[in-house]
């Protein structure tokens, strides 16, 4: 089994713009994933198509293994960051996500702040910051095992493994794919 990463778009029924969202999935392949994709947002009443996705076997020095539930947890824990920012003259939110190992959301925190983005996407009216309130925030960080869907949550647990892996890349696509044409 592998852990998916994926970034959704759809236009809901009353939405004037394509809304996207967050997915994580546990399958033998993104196509194993549609089921769960639709079921995830059913205001998008199957019209959904993929902007990107990662098969996540890599982060942080550490390898990502999926699990039956019986498997005894690390204590170090896989998190979900998105981060928003503003930048002068431009007429939206801009956004970028992180996927990091940390023991702790004290300990993410930290070093989501020292990022590049964190660090650079704010103006002297919209100051770099955590609230909500203008600026660089973190709109959203999560634990991704608290995120899947609660029948992968309750089947499989994400195991974390120091690795010494001299090529730790995950397999990327990028760019608008229809549910219909996963393979």
């Amino acid at each position: 089994m592998k852990l998916f990463y994926t970034i959704l778009g759809a236009i809901p029924a009353g939405r004037n713009i394509e809304q996207h969202d967050v997915f994580f999935g546990i399958g033998e392949s993104m196509k194993s994933l549609v089921p769960a994709i639709k079921k995830f947002w059913p205001e998008a009443k199957g019209k959904i198509h993929i902007d990107c996705y990662q098969e996540v076997k890599f982060v942080d020095g550490f390898e990502i293994k999926i699990v039956e539930k019986t498997a005894e947890l690390s204590e170090n824990h896989l998190f979900f960051i998105n981060l928003g920012g503003y930048e002068h003259g431009k007429f939206e939110e801009l956004h970028q996500q992180y996927l990091m190992v940390g023991k702790s959301l004290s300990e993410i925190t930290k070093r989501v702040k020292k990022t590049e983005f964190y660090k650079t996407m704010g103006f002297t009216d919209a100051v770099s910051h955590i609230d909500d309130k203008y600026g660089v925030d973190i709109d959203d960080i999560f634990k991704v095992n608290d995120i899947l869907p609660l029948e992968m949550r309750d089947k499989y647990s994400i195991i974390l493994e120091k690795t010494e892996a001299t090529n730790q890349e995950n397999f990327t696509h990028i760019g608008y794919l229809k549910l219909s044409k996963l393979k």
